[in-house]
């Protein structure tokens, strides 16, 4: 069986402070290529399609309260409803949309891995 890297091109979105720095270094420990997709600061709603073509689309959702906590951001809810609006249509097409909240980022791990391995069953 071929290493998930040679499959697999999976890219990560969502908007800052959900997780996706994290669990790229976690999925990239696992063999799989990812691509961060700095799609929330794109006004190009296909910007994610454009550049990279992943064959997966993951989509990491956090709430304005988390994001801010996460990444001490001093920004204003608008700034992130902002990104959830240029992140519409990489949600609206993600293969996985999972809201990392009250996950840890293991837990975030295991759910991607989850659909990732039984995607290639």
């Amino acid at each position: 069986m071929e290493p998930p890297s040679k499959t697999l091109l999976i890219g990560v979105v969502g908007p800052c402070g959900s997780g996706k720095s994290t669990l790229i270094a976690k999925l990239e420990k696992h063999g799989y290529a990812c691509r961060h997709i700095a799609q929330e600061h794109s006004y190009v709603q296909a910007m994610w399609q454009i550049i990279t073509k992943p064959d997966v689309l993951i989509y990491l959702h956090a709430s304005f309260p988390i994001s801010t906590a996460r990444r001490k951001l001093n920004w204003y809810e608008k700034d992130h409803t902002d990104q959830l609006r240029r992140l519409s249509h990489a949600r609206d097409n993600a293969h996985i949309i999972i809201n990392t909240d009250d996950l840890t980022p293991d837990q975030v791990l295991a759910k991607a891995l989850d659909y990732l391995t039984g995607r290639n069953q």
